[in-house]
């Protein structure tokens, strides 16, 4: 299961959606990045909609996006990596 996690501007909690497969979770973390680096001043309205939880919608403006991430959601809790970006060297 991967997770697409998006950080909003001025919200200090991050929403995510989960996909089964990485091709899907990848194709939507690219039209955001699109999204993103348009210079226009558009309001496009990004639609996302997760597979792990069926009724779960989420709909941003794409403006309102800060950074994007994608992080596959192991089922191990022991050695899996955190989510987030990491300084650790």
């Amino acid at each position: 299961m991967y997770s697409l996690e998006l950080s909003l501007r001025y919200s200090p909690f991050p929403i995510a959606i989960q996909k089964k497969e990485y091709n899907d979770v990848k194709g939507i973390y690219d039209e955001i990045k699109k999204y993103m680096n348009d210079n226009a001043n558009n309001s496009n309205l990004i639609e996302l909609k997760c597979e792990k939880v069926q009724d779960k919608l989420i709909a941003v403006r794409a403006q309102e996006v800060i950074s994007v991430q994608i992080y596959e959601k192991s089922s191990v809790a022991g050695g899996a990596k955190r989510p987030g970006f990491s300084l650790d060297i």
